[in-house]
């Protein structure tokens, strides 16, 4: 469409990056010199559907008949920056298009005949998997602070451990004080991604070197990390980013990173790992949970129990043999509540061997049992 209206219609960024790693692509980009009025026009001369979701920076969706959405930029050049928002004027070169990028291998073009444009020498540092900033890594970092965190995403996902560009780590030491400007919502966003990547050992402990991880996450520590992903490797877990988060600890994650009611919930059951059995947690909560349990508390240097795959696996199939209607009319409202939690505990703790005769019983007892309450202290 753009190509048949005389525009330039290029493939950049991620699928690019992506296709040339041999990676999955999740979105398609494309960078033009066609303005975004004429890049709505053309569409509706073709019959696709446009929604203006970045106009005022240059950027057009356009939805395709089968479901498919597409990004169009117009080239553009930064007027002015202010730390983490630009002001932009459109461009008709691809080069002065790329110069505003973050790093080189995120520059990179493709025509839809495949041919690749490298405007910034992208080419060397992806077949190296090193991530560079392009020209002065200081002038980039101060245009957007939030690169500092996404050299390190992308570093866990795309660079070489142990290769991380010492020049770009320099500029991010010195200018680290500049993440205060970001809010915690974009924090929280950027560390989910990178904690996702298959390892991302080697980018957490750079950001602990370089004093960003005390900055965005205060009093964690990348100790457990190593020992943690291996242990999940071995256990043939997906990356789950609350679960190494965990392990990262933090004084006040819930507020550093501005988590979500149901995001802290988890976290809080994960970080309180030592509290129950992997059986009883693979019971209530499934077996996932209870696998993520597990190589946290390996992490830790707790001991697992001899085949704890199996007893986990055991547990989450277990049918508890008491229903309430067991204990119904003798018993209702919290009288049947406490019974029927005292009668699974007990079970639980039998190793799910305790019969429905017995289990009978200790409801039975435990609905008469005073309920504990709580003490409250006061100050002299």
């Amino acid at each position: 469409m753009l190509a048949a209206g005389g525009h330039q219609a290029l493939i950049v960024g991620g699928a690019v990056r992506n296709a040339l790693m041999g990676e999955p692509i999740a979105d398609i980009d494309m960078a033009s010199d066609a303005h975004p009025e004429q890049v709505m026009e053309l569409a509706r001369s073709a019959g696709l559907r446009t929604i203006p979701t970045g106009i005022r920076h240059g950027t057009v969706t356009l939805l395709t008949p089968d479901g498919a959405s597409y990004e169009i930029t117009t080239f553009r050049r930064d007027v002015e920056t202010d730390g983490r928002n630009a002001t932009v004027a459109y461009a008709t070169d691809v080069a002065e298009d790329a110069r505003r990028r973050d790093f080189t291998m995120n520059a990179l073009y493709a025509q839809g005949d495949g041919t690749v444009l490298d405007p910034v020498g992208g080419l060397p540092d992806l077949r190296a998997r090193r991530l560079r900033f392009i020209g002065q890594a200081c002038d980039r970092i101060a245009e957007d602070y939030l690169r500092i965190l996404r050299f390190f995403r992308f570093h866990a996902w795309y660079g070489r451990p142990g290769r991380a560009d010492p020049t770009a780590l320099a500029a991010i030491r010195d200018l680290a004080p500049g993440l205060a400007r970001l809010s915690k919502e974009r924090i929280r966003a950027e560390l989910r991604k990178l904690l996702l990547a298959p390892d991302p050992v080697d980018a957490l402990e750079l950001m602990q070197d370089c004093g960003v991880l005390a900055r965005v996450l205060p009093g964690a520590r990348t100790g457990l990390i190593p020992d943690l992903i291996a242990a999940e490797q071995a256990a043939g877990l997906a990356p789950d980013w609350l679960l190494r988060l965990a392990a990262l600890g933090g004084n006040n994650p819930r507020q550093a990173l501005k988590l979500a009611n149901d995001e802290t919930a988890q976290l809080d059951e994960l970080r309180k790992a030592g509290a129950d059995s992997l059986q009883r947690t693979a019971f209530l909560m499934g077996a996932d949970r209870a696998r993520q349990l597990a190589v946290l508390r390996h992490a830790q240097g707790m001991p697992l129990p001899a085949g704890w795959r199996g007893l986990i696996d055991d547990a989450s199939r277990q049918i508890f043999p008491l229903q309430a209607t067991d204990l119904m009319p003798e018993l209702n409202g919290p009288r049947l509540g406490r019974a029927l939690n005292a009668a699974r505990d007990h079970w639980i703790e039998s190793d799910f061997q305790a019969g429905h005769d017995s289990l009978l019983d200790i409801a039975r007892a435990a609905a008469d049992a005073a309920p504990e309450r709580k003490s409250i202290a006061k100050d002299a």
